[in-house]
């Protein structure tokens, strides 16, 4: 099953939840303005699945963040063992954490608005993105599997030259209205066995990776982040990029460029990349 949030003019200017039944139509659910809200409904999997009142059609640009605005985005470093190695990194023991913004993300297919101080060294981040589905706290790994709600694509825009000024990376990984997200949630029973990730910038593959590469799961980081503090439905873990991002090739993205991300089984995000003042 997808969820999906879609934004006006097709819901008169506000945001609606609605199941996706193909490539240009859904169910709306309720009046739940996005998939969080539904999320933190006990019954949510059945109001999605039995909804039936309302059919519509929708284009790209109406789809918004499936989560416009989560409680928590957990970024997870150096997940994938090729990127650790391109990155000079050793293997990690643990997760590598930091914490990205709302006001970071942008929809599927919305152009990421790079300021000033990020264009020197803008970069993509190819990422699944794991959403929850419930109040997790202490979970076990195989607990916290019936935690997630569903995944997505995120990208982590990351801007090298700020991120690297410091030990801290976050500087240059919450920049405004620059990480795509969506194109919807897809439930795990929807998800294929042998999945991958690839990015592609102006129809030139940089990234190509299956999920099993993982160093750490999303049961994995599920639990462990639930060691630290609870996690609530509609809290988004973006899991880490494979190798191949701009900065281990030695080029960066510039004005127009066009970034492609897509996950076997979710979809894919396009978002064009215009540098503003």
């Amino acid at each position: 099953m997808k969820l999906a949030t879609f934004r006006s003019p097709l819901t008169a200017n506000h945001t609606r939840v609605g199941r996706v039944d193909d490539d240009h139509s859904a169910t709306l659910i309720g009046d739940f303005a996005d998939v969080g809200e539904l999320l933190r409904q006990p019954r949510w999997r059945e109001l999605a699945e039995q909804a039936s009142e309302l059919t519509v059609e929708f284009q790209q640009h109406t789809l918004a963040p499936p989560i416009p605005r989560p409680g928590k985005i957990i970024c997870v470093g150096l997940n994938y063992a090729a990127h650790i190695e391109e990155m000079g990194h050793d293997r990690p023991d643990v997760p590598t954490l930091f914490i990205k913004y709302p006001e970071a993300l942008i929809g599927p297919f919305d152009d990421a608005q790079v300021p000033p101080i990020a264009q020197a060294s803008a970069d993509y981040e190819g990422e699944l993105a794991v959403i929850v589905a419930k109040r997790t706290r202490n979970a076990t790994p195989d607990q916290a599997a019936d935690s997630i709600a569903g995944f997505s694509v995120i990208n982590d825009f990351t801007a090298r030259e700020l991120q690297y000024r410091t030990k801290q990376w976050h500087q240059g990984k919450s920049l405004e209205h620059t990480s795509g997200f969506g194109p919807w949630l897809v439930t795990p029973d929807d998800m294929p066995d042998q999945a991958r990730l690839r990015t592609v910038v102006n129809g030139e593959q940089r990234q190509d990776a299956p999920l099993s590469d993982l160093v750490f799961t999303p049961a994995d980081l599920v639990s462990f982040c639930s060691q630290l503090y609870t996690l609530n439905p509609g809290d988004v873990i973006a899991t880490g990029t494979p190798a191949g991002v701009g900065h281990g090739l030695g080029t960066y993205l510039s004005h127009n460029d066009v970034v492609e991300i897509s996950v076997d089984g979710i979809g894919r995000i396009r978002n064009r990349v215009v540098f503003g003042a």
